[in-house]
């Protein structure tokens, strides 16, 4: 019975506490994790959610956070996920991840294999939700020429301060945000794996709702790259126009490195002094909310026939529960692939891509449905 299905949070951010409410409503037995109390205070009133307060980059730490759990999600920031993931595999514990880290997930198949856990890495919104619809469109296919993927979550002008440098908001920590800027993005390009510079190939696009927004590469393909067979492949990433230069000029300049500098007698990583300053800047207030807009384009053909599948999202904060449309988007899209999984629906064993749901046409429309009942909703056109 769900009631007595134990899930454990790794991470109380606004999406691990969004996950932590949706899925205690689903009358599951909720544990969620945090170093933090203060990211407890949405979940007080649920008699079904128990907080830990813990150090998880301490991996004894999660050994004994997920001891009891029959599923466990991680949603903590990027540079403590892969080792998390480790960690839980070697638990034998059946898992869901958006840590969305650097490390290469497939590094983990083999691990999670031996101990006969079922695992999908990436299962947020983008990648996540996006991989699941452009490996359902894929099963229509013969051939694939073109996969595009334009993402971004933003907050809406509207509600920002006239004088907002940026126009720009993190729902998730600024460090895992300084990590797109920086991280080589991988793309496929005449059939052939290609690395660009992320923040390059700028190009500006109409929105409904929205106006223009700017579009440039950033690393979200990751396990697409692998798994669909088309001839170009590229994600990018959506910002108002103006923030690219800013955050090109603060790259250039050195704010983003990771190496460390001496200054008097004390040693400096940039990239963390940066990630505090912007914290406060990049906050997204009580006064603001966030909407999330992604477009996919696949191209190819069918029996002879060119195909086009255009698929639109736009989500806005609610204000009801007072939830981020990122902590919505990405978190439901989390909590859905783990519902598949607890109810039976998604049962390879192993280290599992968000594509691999997206091949069975049940789990696919599963998660729609799942999400369309919490108003995540996207258009098709084809």
């Amino acid at each position: 019975m769900k009631s007595e299905t134990v899930i454990t949070i790794l991470g109380a951010g606004v999406v691990g506490t969004a996950m932590a409410i949706d899925l205690a409503k689903e009358n599951y037995q909720i544990q969620i994790v945090d170093i933090s109390e203060h990211n407890f205070a949405k979940l007080n009133t649920f008699n079904n959610i128990t907080t830990i307060t813990s150090d998880l980059s301490n991996v004894l730490n999660i050994n004994t956070a997920i001891a009891e759990s029959d599923l466990v999600i991680n949603a903590l920031p990027g540079f403590l996920g892969y080792n998390a993931c480790k960690t839980i595999i070697e638990s034998k514990i059946n898992f869901v991840d958006i840590a969305f880290f650097p490390e290469d997930p497939t590094n983990l198949k083999n691990l999670a294999l031996s101990n006969q856990v079922i695992g999908v890495v990436d299962a947020g919104v983008a990648p996540g939700l996006s991989n699941i619809l452009v490996s359902s469109t894929a099963q229509q296919l013969d051939q694939i020429e073109s996969v595009k993927i334009y993402v971004g979550g933003l907050p809406k002008l509207e509600t920002l301060p006239e004088d907002s440098i940026f126009q720009y908001r993190a729902v998730f920590s600024p460090i895992d945000v300084i990590e797109e800027y920086v991280r080589p993005a991988r793309l496929v390009e005449n059939g052939e794996l290609v690395s660009k510079q992320a923040l390059t190939e700028p190009e500006d696009l109409e929105f409904d709702k929205i106006g223009t927004l700017q579009a440039f590469n950033t690393d979200g393909l990751r396990t697409l790259i692998d798994s669909i067979k088309a001839t170009n492949m590229s994600e990018k990433t959506l910002r108002y126009p103006g923030h690219l230069d800013k955050v090109k000029l603060l790259r250039e300049i050195g704010y983003f490195s990771s190496e460390p500098l001496i200054i008097g007698k004390h040693q400096i990583t940039p990239v963390d002094l940066t990630a505090k300053l912007l914290l406060p800047l990049w906050k997204l207030q009580k006064t603001e909310e966030d909407f999330t807009v992604m477009r996919i384009i696949v191209e190819g053909e069918s029996k002879g026939q060119s195909k086009i599948f255009h698929y639109e999202l736009y989500d806005e904060y609610d204000s009801k529960t007072e939830t981020t449309s990122m902590a919505r988007t990405t978190g439901y899209t989390a909590t859905s692939v783990a519902e598949a999984i607890l109810n039976g629906k998604f049962t390879k064993v192993g280290l599992s891509a968000p594509e691999e749901l997206g091949k069975d046409q049940n789990i696919v429309k599963f998660i729609t449905e799942r999400l369309a009942a919490r108003s995540v909703r996207w258009q098709t056109f084809n």
